[in-house]
């Protein structure tokens, strides 16, 4: 049986039609906490209303998406925290890194979080609270943002060769502007972290929070998690962000070793 192919792209339409599905549950993960209008997802994903519509409703049939009946926003749905589930024991990062991140919070008495890249995002996949009476929550575990904005991120994009970097950035550059940031802001910090070997920033959605962050390498030295510390401003002078870039490049060194040694996330 002959299999059809879009003219346009050349793909085969099967091909393209997962693709546009992924994309957008990419889209509606990103936003799951106050959940996506249609007109959102048609705009952010560039595909036309109808095409969108059509494929919501096949993802609501299998469980994969939900429509709040009263705001008519989307969410994901069961299916995708099942799914999650089962897959969960293949992909122990968590679990590896967890102690490191028990460490840190306690030494330091802020809060540390654990990213991972994933494609052109990055996932919070942990996160764990110090001691200290103000906490800074800059993302909730599961949450799903364009690589680049989160300080995690910035250090795994850091970390990246010269030619991912800028592609990652351009590909990326349509959905930073809702996050505070352009292309050129973004680069600018990159660079900032290649020359210091750690990322820093205020965050620039919360007013008065600092936050630093160290890539994560793999067993083939690609950068792919990042450990970061979040506190509020006044308690990161540049004398204690030079002592967290320490903590953070020793943990994440004892975890790149953990990782050489065989604990690599199947």
């Amino acid at each position: 049986m002959s299999r059809k192919t879009n003219s346009a792209s050349g793909k085969l339409s099967g091909t393209q039609s997962i693709e546009r599905a992924l994309s957008l549950l990419r889209e509606i993960a990103a936003h799951n906490r106050t959940g996506s209008r249609l007109l959102d997802l048609a705009t952010r994903t560039g595909l036309q209303r109808p095409t969108v519509h059509r494929m919501l409703k096949c993802l609501a049939a299998e469980d994969m998406v939900q429509q709040d009946p009263d705001t008519h926003r989307y969410f994901l749905g069961p299916m995708v925290f099942e799914l999650g589930l089962t897959a969960g024991p293949r992909f122990n990062l968590r679990e590896i890194c967890h102690p490191a991140l028990t460490r840190i919070a306690e030494a330091t008495g802020d809060t540390v979080f654990l990213t991972q890249r994933s494609g052109l995002d990055a996932v919070c996949l942990d996160r764990h609270e110090g001691a200290f009476p103000i906490k800074t929550f800059t993302l909730e575990i599961g949450m799903r943002r364009p690589l680049g904005v989160g300080i995690g991120s910035v250090a795994i994009l850091a970390a990246l060769p010269d030619e991912d970097i800028r592609h990652i950035i351009s590909s990326n550059a349509p959905r930073l502007p809702e996050y505070g940031l352009t292309s050129n802001s973004l680069l600018a910090q990159v660079k900032k972290a290649q020359k210091l070997g750690y990322a820093v920033r205020e965050t620039p959605s919360l007013a008065g929070v600092r936050s630093i962050g160290q890539a994560l390498h793999n067993r083939g030295g690609v950068p792919f998690a990042a450990l970061s510390v979040s506190a509020i401003s006044s308690r990161m002078n540049e004398k204690r962000v030079a002592e967290l870039a320490a903590l953070l490049r020793n943990e994440t060194r004892s975890i790149e070793k953990q990782l050489s040694a065989g604990a690599e996330p199947r």
